[in-house]
């Protein structure tokens, strides 16, 4: 059989054993992820691997750079690369995709054992907030924003200057008869 023919039929395979799995997402004919673990756990991380023209008789590439994977440290990424590549040797010229998945899912603990999470924390502030407090060294106090309805109630009560006519807020007296 040619490369060509093996990556179909591994590819048919991978289709049916995996389909309706959320861990497996196939990228294109010749690349995919698979989380291992579930998305709460903290040791869970996603493999991205693609197959070179010449698979399986060439290894395919693995990958740990998707952005689910930014909280495991680099070393424990090298960790995991290396001990996949020792697989991927072993199973050199065969179809080794669900080999490599399920040997991942039963030594996760183990690809794992290094890693603590990391915590990055993000800020998100307005560009403007971001250059007054850079050049004035001040925090800006926001303006209440306005939603559109209350903007047009507004424009309706207002004249073409945009004030409010005299006596727009003024309460009727009504003249109640005395009996």
């Amino acid at each position: 059989m040619t490369a060509n023919e093996d990556q179909e039929m591994e590819l048919e395979a991978l289709r049916s054993i995996y389909e309706g799995d959320e861990g497996f997402k196939e990228i294109s004919p010749v690349s995919f992820q698979f989380r291992i673990g579930d998305l709460e756990d903290t040791k869970a991380f996603i493999l991205d691997i693609t197959w070179p023209e010449l698979y399986p008789e060439t290894a395919p590439n693995i990958s740990l750079e998707a952005f689910f994977n930014n909280r495991i440290s680099a070393e424990t990424k090298r960790v995991i690369l290396l001990k996949l590549e020792e697989q991927v040797e072993a199973n050199l010229g065969t179809a080794m995709m669900f080999t490599l998945f399920e040997w991942a899912k039963e030594n996760q603990d183990e690809l794992m054992e290094s890693h603590k999470p990391l915590v990055t924390a993000v800020t998100l502030t307005s560009s403007s907030e971001v250059t007054t407090t850079a050049l004035t060294g001040k925090k800006r106090e926001k303006k209440e924003q306005l939603t559109k309805a209350q903007k047009r109630r507004i424009i309706s009560r207002t004249d073409h200057k945009g004030e409010l006519p005299r006596g727009w807020n003024w309460v009727d007296v009504v003249k109640v008869g005395v009996s």
